[in-house]
């Protein structure tokens, strides 16, 4: 064989072998995203009038930037859930006021992220309004933070009262002055829902919904909404005034980790 043809054999072996591993690559980038079960529904398929502020497609949360597999501003929830929540809509618009929701189902990726935020001591960024009380060094002991949520399995939310006719709320501005989320809610980051006491998240005591300190109009805003919830199955967390569950969960063992997409869905909407 003469030095050519064996460096002509040399070449078409090496392209070859990188034509197979670029395909390979090719095939690993194109393995499709994981789709939700065919239960889970958009909440606005369900109810169009329920308010959606979903924060963790925001940067306005305790990470300070939009959190992993948030593809879109959405609720996803299991249909039953989604529909005890409409009832609930239909008994509070006749009371003039409105559920908002923050976060319904959340994909496992995000709650890796939080974990990864959490170990990341020196990310402080947004301290001064969600957990201005709380060393970061604690967030997995005191239980704010845990390598497991309940809203991936898609029963769980975490929503307020708005009264009505709601006012916009206007975007958060990375880098903007913060303000400790249990300040007087006339100090706090405006949001248009009622007076609960503390801001969304609030990594505090007082964001738990029987806390003796918070009376008077406050202390009736959760009551009004943990009633009114609780009477349709969805139980609250006790540490968080914005937390619920319907039960029985239709995935008590299961966690998820489709992307919150329409596209995950089996019927978009």
């Amino acid at each position: 064989m003469t030095r050519l043809s064996t460096a002509v054999r040399g070449l078409v072996t090496s392209l070859a072998a990188l034509l197979t591993v670029t395909a390979a690559s090719a095939t690993a980038t194109a393995t499709p995203e994981p789709k939700a079960p065919a239960d889970f529904v958009s909440l606005r398929s369900v109810d169009r009038t329920i308010i959606q502020e979903m924060r963790y497609f925001t940067p306005h949360n305790f990470v300070g930037e939009r959190i992993d597999g948030y593809r879109q501003p959405l609720c996803i929830l299991t249909r039953p859930a989604a529909e005890a929540l409409h009832t609930a809509q239909q008994r509070l618009l006749r009371q003039g006021y409105s559920l908002k929701v923050y976060d319904c189902y959340r994909p496992q990726r995000a709650v890796d992220h939080f974990v990864r935020w959490a170990e990341d001591l020196d990310d402080q960024t947004m301290k001064g309004e969600f957990y201005p009380n709380v060393d970061k060094t604690r967030l997995f002991e005191d239980g704010y933070i845990a390598e497991k949520s309940g809203h991936s399995r898609g029963s769980t939310m975490d929503l307020t009262l708005v009264k009505l006719p709601a006012k916009p709320t206007r975007p958060y501005v990375p880098g903007e002055p913060l303000v400790h989320c249990f300040a007087p809610q006339q100090e706090r980051f405006p949001d248009n829902s009622v007076d609960m006491g503390t801001g969304y998240d609030c990594f505090d005591t007082l964001s738990h919904t029987l806390d003796p300190r918070v009376q008077g109009q406050q202390r009736a805003n959760r009551l009004l909404l943990k009633d009114t919830l609780e009477g349709l199955g969805l139980v609250n967390l006790a540490e968080e005034w914005w937390h619920f569950t319907y039960k029985p969960e239709a995935y008590p063992d299961t966690y998820f980790d489709f992307p919150v997409s329409a596209k995950s869905l089996v019927t978009s909407h």
